[in-house]
């Protein structure tokens, strides 16, 4: 979904080059219009190796303009050791950090983004990066429709929740 979103947003996507193969709905990632085969060197060689591998990127130009973590199955720490290994090589980068995975595992997101770890980052995991529930992203594609093409990226914080704790 999050593919198709921001091709259909007019952005060039990226999926992580350990999924390359795999599909969705039966539709191959290698099919989506826009998705990128290589991304753009501005880093240093471990931070690169770093992005290449997160889930889903939206990309504008050379400039990337969110980074998304799916956590359907695995461990929710996976996908926020990779964002927190990001802000920790590159702490002035200036990214949208997401991490979505189903309803039910919202709780286990919130409490495992703001474990000391990630909340004592410069800056604060919880601070840059947001949750999104499979069912809300679900529901603002399907209520935007035909109309996605009017849409601006930003959109996705339609959906997006704060893992801030007071804002919890």
């Amino acid at each position: 979904m999050l593919l198709k979103l921001g091709s259909d947003l007019g952005l060039d996507v990226w999926v992580a080059t350990n999924d390359r193969n795999r599909e969705y709905e039966g539709k191959p990632f290698q099919d989506i219009p826009n998705l990128r085969s290589e991304l753009p060197l501005q880093f240093d060689n471990a931070t690169n190796r770093t992005i290449e591998l997160i889930d889903v990127l939206w990309l504008r130009g050379d400039a990337i303009m969110a980074a998304f973590e799916v956590e359907h199955t695995s461990a929710i720490y996976s996908g926020l050791l990779r964002m927190s290994d990001l802000v920790s090589m590159q702490p002035n980068i200036k990214l949208n950090l997401y991490l979505v995975a189903p309803g039910d595992r919202r709780e286990k997101v919130m409490n495992e983004i703001n474990r000391p770890t990630f909340t004592r980052l410069k800056p604060p995991l919880p601070k840059i990066c947001k949750y999104i529930s499979y069912s809300q992203l679900k529901k603002e594609i399907e209520d935007i429709g035909d109309r996605i093409r009017y849409m601006k990226p930003e959109i996705i914080e339609v959906v997006a929740e704060s893992c801030e704790p007071d804002e919890l």
